[in-house]
């Protein structure tokens, strides 16, 4: 089964040992509102999804996720290919600035 990862994330981890405390500590807590909401739009949009896991990796204030998909609709396409399609579902709108 084909899997998504950001490449940037934090590296795969099989204990706590090194770990700062906030993720230590999220690892056994339960999902915060941010990654219950990023949880609920890649559901929607992968729903052939056989896996979907995100973690808050940045203390809990919603800046910076892992996500982990595993999903067929990643199967034969490049890592960049995966990230944007899962960019393309979690992009903010933009705001248009300017003087009235």
């Amino acid at each position: 089964m084909a899997a998504w990862s950001p490449a940037a994330a934090a590296p795969l981890l099989r204990g706590s040992r090194g770990l700062p405390f906030h993720y230590v500590h999220r690892m056994f807590a339960s999902q915060t509102e941010g990654e219950l909401k990023v949880t609920q739009i890649l559901k929607e949009k992968f729903p052939r999804a056989t896996a979907i896991k995100v973690t808050d990796i940045s203390g809990g204030c919603g800046a910076m996720y892992e996500i982990k998909i595993e999903s067929e609709e990643f199967k034969e396409k490049r890592t960049v290919q995966q990230h944007q399609m899962v960019n393309q579902f979690l992009r903010l709108p933009k705001v248009k600035m300017g003087h009235s």
